[in-house]
């Protein structure tokens, strides 16, 4: 059976760095930090203190206020980040395409605040105070649903639910939904809202998180002081169709989706295999999806979270897999600059890797400062850098083994 091309014709975020992908992707490359305060839950009780936080976002801007208030934050997030990029996309759609439309949305831990508000309502006042929309608020494949109810996606509706792979397990997923002819078009992505009390509380108790009082140094990945992730929150979809579809209605196309590995690491909860084996493993296959060699890859957009081990043993599968063009090869984690989006960060970090083939410009990893001897790959330290990117790696490694890459590409006839 042959294999559809598929491109990315649409984009749409709500990040730390802007409610846009626009604004998020000029102050990307300018250097800039999206990590402040923490001021979502109360900072004083918990040893983190600083966080990736999205300001002034209004879901009233997007739906309904009536109908957003029966979302989570998360799904909000995803319904905004799908708005924009279908209209990015210049998509409408229509009862006439609506079966060849489908949704792919990922979330590592869904709706936390809802789960947390309302258990707080049936502790203090039974199980009737508890809202009859707790469950379709809750879960994480609502983002998905909700999605496709606004749109009117009426083909395959679904959700990876991958921890920190979520959003590129989607992509992957929703992609080789189009490559087998089973779609046309996929709304596809990742979305998260994890900075509430008890998710803060079970990272700081699995120690993962950073715990520096400094909101722009906290987030350091490969550096050598690096102590641990800074939580963040957001979303990041994509609109990815055939070839044929985007020709058909004079879509602009922004690159092309050409890889998608996924592995298993069998090893930890939490921990990554040592020497970053099952991630080495999911950049191969990807890279061996899409039919090129390592040395035609320009830049890899790592996990990069700012984590000891992480860090290394990416490092470690970077070499692994590229040999001596890991050296050559620019390596940057925009999570110095995001922070750490769970769910989202694949989704996100996919858009930036579409935007740094578009713009030729490689984002910067912001707060090497001091070189790790474990970690000694090109990673574009502080400063973007003008460059062609051909091709492009996008890296997601999440609690319980889950590895998960992207390969993307320029748009060529």
């Amino acid at each position: 059976m042959e294999k559809k091309r598929v491109v990315v014709t649409g984009m749409g975020a709500v990040t730390p760095l802007g409610l846009d992908v626009a604004t998020s992707w000029q102050n990307l490359i300018a250097g800039k930090s999206g990590v402040g305060p923490l001021t979502r839950v109360p900072a004083e009780e918990f040893p983190m203190k600083v966080a990736a936080e999205i300001c002034d976002f209004e879901p009233g801007d997007f739906v309904d206020k009536k109908e957003a208030r029966k979302m989570d934050r998360f799904t909000q997030f995803a319904v905004a980040a799908s708005l924009m990029a279908l209209k990015d996309a210049n998509l409408e759609i229509t009862e006439d395409i609506a079966p060849r439309v489908g949704v792919w949305i990922g979330s590592g831990i869904g709706g936390m605040e809802t789960y947390e508000h309302n258990f707080r309502q049936f502790l203090e006042k039974g199980h009737r105070r508890v809202s009859p929309f707790f469950v379709p608020m809750m879960i994480p494949d609502m983002a998905s649903g909700q999605v496709s109810i606004i749109t009117g996606a009426k083909g395959i509706n679904s959700c990876s639910v991958t921890a920190c792979a979520s959003g590129t397990n989607s992509i992957g997923d929703a992609f080789k939904v189009i490559q087998r002819g089973d779609a046309d078009i996929m709304i596809t992505g990742g979305s998260e809202a994890p900075i509430t009390n008890m998710a803060v509380a079970g990272f700081c108790s699995a120690k993962a998180v950073s715990t520096s009082e400094d909101p722009a140094t906290a987030s350091r990945p490969f550096d050598a002081n690096r102590d641990g992730f800074v939580m963040g929150e957001g979303a990041g979809i994509l609109i990815i169709e055939s070839l044929e579809s985007a020709k058909k209605r004079g879509a602009t196309i922004y690159a092309e989706v050409v890889g998608y590995g996924a592995t298993g690491d069998a090893h930890h909860l939490t921990a990554p295999a040592p020497e970053g084996e099952g991630g080495a493993r999911a950049m191969k296959q990807a890279i061996d999806d899409a039919g090129l060699a390592p040395t035609e890859i320009d830049y890899l957009n790592a996990h990069g979270t700012s984590t000891p081990y992480n860090d290394k043993f990416e490092t470690m599968a970077a070499k692994a897999v590229f040999g001596d063009h890991a050296y050559k090869m620019a390596v940057s984690s925009t999570k110095s600059m995001t922070g750490h989006l769970l769910g989202a960060a694949g989704a996100v970090e996919a858009i930036f890797s579409v935007k740094a083939i578009q713009e030729g410009i490689i984002p910067p990893t912001i707060n090497y400062e001091t070189p790790d001897p474990d970690c000694d790959l090109d990673y574009v330290p502080n400063e973007a850098r003008k460059q062609r990117v051909r091709a492009a790696v996008s890296n997601s490694l999440g609690f319980g083994g889950h590895n998960a890459t992207l390969v993307f590409k320029e748009y060529t006839e």
